[in-house]
C-alpha cells in the first residue's frame, strides 16, 4: 500500500461519508440477499429499496441503476474471493510452492461453494443486458490468476519445474500473447509453462463450476472432495510442482 493510500485509509471521514459508505454497504449486503434467493437477472433496486426501508428514489442517490449494483456485487465477490486465496497462500511457507497452489485452489472450491450464488455471478452465464466495466472489475477480477502464476514463476525461478520442462511446448502462434503477459507481470516462467499455467487456471474454475452447478449429476462421484484433490494433484503434476 503506498503512503497516499494509507493516510486516506486513516483519514477520518466526516459523518456524511460515514452515512454514505454505511448506506452503499447497505445495499451491497441487501443486493447479496436478493442475488441468493432470486438470482442475478431478477435483481431490482426498487426491491432493494424496500428491504432498505426507503423509497426508491432515495436509493438512486446511492446506486444509479440495476447495473451499477450488478457491478457493486462482482467487485464485492472478487474481492472477497480474493482475501479468501490470499489468507490461505500466505499461511502457507513462501518456498511451499506445492503447498501454496493447493491451498490456492482449495480456497477457491471452499468459497464458491459457501457462496455458489455469488460464484456463479462471477463465472455463471452472463447476465442478460449487462457488460461488466473493465476498468472497475478487472483488477480485482484477476486477483486470483495472478496470485496462480506468482506460483509457479516463483517455483521457476526456484528451479523447481524443470521435471515439466520437456512437455510445456507452447503453439508459437502464442508466443506474443505470451510474451505481452510476460513482459507485463514480469514474469520468467517460459512459453510452454506458462500456457499449461493458463491451461490449470481455466481446468481448476471448470472442475469447481461442475461442483457448484451440478454437472456432475446427483448420483455421480459422492466423494466430491476426494475428486477435487485429484483434480489439484493432476493439475499441479502438469506444470510441475509436483513429480
Amino acid at each position: 500500500m503506498s503512503d497516499a493510500a494509507a493516510e486516506a485509509e486513516t483519514t477520518p471521514r466526516t459523518p456524511r461519508e460515514r452515512a454514505r459508505a454505511q448506506t452503499i454497504e447497505d445495499i451491497v449486503r441487501l443486493g447479496r440477499e436478493h442475488l441468493a434467493t432470486q438470482g442475478a437477472a431478477a435483481l431490482s433496486l426498487r426491491a432493494v429499496a424496500r428491504d432498505l426501508g426507503v423509497v426508491s428514489s432515495a436509493v438512486y442517490r446511492y446506486v444509479a441503476n440495476r447495473d451499477e449494483l450488478l457491478t457493486l456485487l462482482l467487485v464485492d465477490a472478487y474481492d472477497e474471493l480474493g482475501d479468501a486465496v490470499d489468507l490461505a497462500v500466505n499461511a502457507m511457507p513462501p518456498k511451499d510452492h506445492a503447498g501454496r497452489f493447493k491451498a490456492l485452489g482449495r480456497a477457491v472450491r471452499d468459497w464458491a461453494l459457501r457462496e455458489p450464488a455469488r460464484y456463479g455471478l462471477l463465472f455463471g452465464s452472463p447476465v442478460p443486458g449487462y457488460q461488466a466495466p473493465a476498468g472497475r472489475t478487472s483488477t480485482p477480477g484477476t486477483r486470483v490468476i495472478y496470485s496462480m502464476i506468482g506460483i509457479l514463476d516463483a517455483a521457476y525461478r526456484a528451479g523447481e519445474l524443470t521435471t515439466a520442462a520437456p512437455a510445456a511446448v507452447a503453439p508459437s502462434a502464442l508466443s506474443a500473447d505470451l510474451e505481452a503477459i510476460r513482459d507485463e507481470l514480469g514474469l520468467a516462467v517460459p512459453d510452454g509453462l506458462l500456457a499449461n499455467g493458463a491451461l490449470v487456471w481455466t481446468s481448476l474454475f471448470g472442475t469447481v463450476s461442475f461442483e457448484v452447478f451440478g454437472q456432475y449429476g446427483a448420483d455421480t462421484f459422492s466423494a466430491r472432495g476426494e475428486l477435487f484433490e485429484h483434480h489439484l494433484a493432476v493439475l499441479a503434476k502438469l506444470v510441475g510442482l509436483e513429480a
